[in-house]
């Protein structure tokens, strides 16, 4: 091979080599500066609420026994004494039959600076009903006797600081209110932070049914999460928010998502859960969260990665040019125009912070690209010919934009961009001799060439 040749495949490669620093640097601002966003969405979740995971409502019964007397032997007078035992206090935990949960969501954005957090505002109703078996308390004879027993309804919100004006609950013909927990022997009941209301005393042995409804309001950061603990889970979440995630271990049943929002139902049974819901143990959940439609810091990051691309295929076509046109480049051109295209990504996160993704894309797209015409309008002197270049770097930067756009099928555009890259690259040098070429140098360009160089 000639050794201009090798020479200039060598320095190219250095020159992708070197613009690789910028574009690593440009990417570790893009994580600094969405660092500074999931902290400002921490600051203002320390400030409002969590993320919050309701759990419940499930019923609690506490009771106590006296057990049977004992037995023993008096160590002064050696005779067999019968000894009375204390109560104990004991807990069961009920879950509801049926819990149906309707719920409106609507979300806020609060601001810290240039940077912003989503906060949730949900309207739910929640109803449904207990059944207290017989033998719920029945114990053996040796076990003891029950003397008497409390119903305690309770509730779980992760934080509390969300929950808004404390609600009316109906519970049979009564209208109570939750209160903080008064029993930290229930802690262990349910998960999270807990709520209650006494239901009063229960006679054991008897079956008693409680049916339950109350309108909550719920204020959390980005998701929201619904432990199911019913025997039967009827749930049921709408809001005009466009772009939702469901996750968790249940998916809704049926879904609709469009850019009036989202409506979404789920139906859980017992036998879809564990048995592990009602206890202090993480329960299994299902969550909405509600995801930020444009999320430029990954976007830009997806962005980056396409950076290496755009200079490697933008030295193809100089060089391609070069050999086809015999009208040699010097690498500082190179480095200059890859320099250029470096700046995109830089301009693309900086404007992206205060305008929309879109136009922050367009802005940089047309200045970089501008740069680059007007720079090779003088190196290659022809406008023309600068402005093909152009051309070919619009259809790069559109290509790039549609990948961001679409992230399910990125990798497919992306591969299909490379391949059509290599097509045009293979089909332009298929009649190229290699052996035969020889690279110019700068003083031997033809004086043809070197005049239109000047003129341009």
């Amino acid at each position: 091979m000639n050794r201009k040749l090798l020479a200039k495949f060598l320095g190219m490669g250095l020159m992708v080599l070197l613009l690789l620093i910028p574009l690593v640097m440009i990417q570790e601002q893009i994580v600094q500066r969405q660092g500074y966003q999931e902290g400002v969405e921490q600051e203002i979740a320390r400030t409002a609420a969590y993320r919050q995971v309701l759990t419940g409502p499930a019923l609690a019964v506490r009771y106590h026994v006296q057990q049977p007397p004992k037995t023993e032997r008096d160590a002064k007078t050696g005779k067999t004494v019968t000894v009375r035992q204390p109560p104990l206090e004991y807990f069961r935990v009920v879950a509801a039959e049926s819990l149906n949960i309707q719920g409106k969501a609507s979300v806020e954005e609060r601001y810290r600076g240039i940077y912003k957090a989503y906060l949730y505002h949900l309207d739910l109703a929640l109803d449904g009903n207990f059944k207290v078996p017989a033998d719920l308390l029945r114990l053996a004879p040796e076990d003891g006797k029950v003397l008497d027993a409390q119903a305690v309804l309770l509730l779980s919100v992760s934080d509390l600081r969300g929950i808004g004006a404390s609600p009316d609950v109906q519970i049979n013909e009564q209208r109570l209110r939750f209160a903080k927990p008064r029993d930290s022997r229930l802690e262990s009941a349910l998960p999270g932070s807990r709520l209650e209301i006494a239901l009063g005393p229960i006679e054991p042995g008897e079956a008693r049914q409680f049916s339950f409804a109350f309108p909550l309001q719920i204020m959390g950061t980005r998701t929201f999460s619904i432990a199911p603990t019913a025997e039967t889970n009827n749930i049921h979440l709408v809001s005009d928010w466009k772009d939702p995630s469901f996750q968790g271990s249940f998916l809704p049943r049926e879904r609709t998502v469009g850019q009036q929002g989202f409506d979404a139902s789920w139906t859980i049974s017992s036998l879809n859960l564990n048995s592990g819901q009602l206890s202090s143990e993480a329960p299994e959940i299902l969550s909405v969260e509600f995801m930020d439609t444009v999320n430029i810091y990954l976007q830009s990051e997806r962005a980056v990665k396409y950076g290496i691309l755009f200079v490697a295929l933008t030295f193809a076509a100089f060089f391609l040019w070069e050999i086809l046109r015999r009208h040699p480049l010097h690498l500082a051109q190179y480095l200059l125009a890859g320099a250029a295209l470096t700046l995109f990504f830089l301009l693309l996160i900086a404007l992206s912070e205060h305008i929309a993704f879109l136009y922050a894309y367009l802005i940089a797209a047309v200045v970089c690209i501008g740069l680059i015409v007007f720079y090779l309008s003088g190196v290659l002197g022809s406008r023309q010919q600068a402005l093909a270049f152009g051309a070919g770097l619009v259809s790069l930067y559109g290509a790039l934009y549609g990948i961001l756009q679409s992230e399910d099928h990125a990798l497919l555009m992306g591969s299909l961009l490379i391949f059509v890259a290599l097509a045009a690259i293979m089909i332009a040098t298929r009649r190229l001799n290699w052996y035969k070429l020889e690279m110019t140098d700068q003083s031997t360009v033809p004086a043809k060439d070197a005049c239109a160089s000047r003129a341009g």
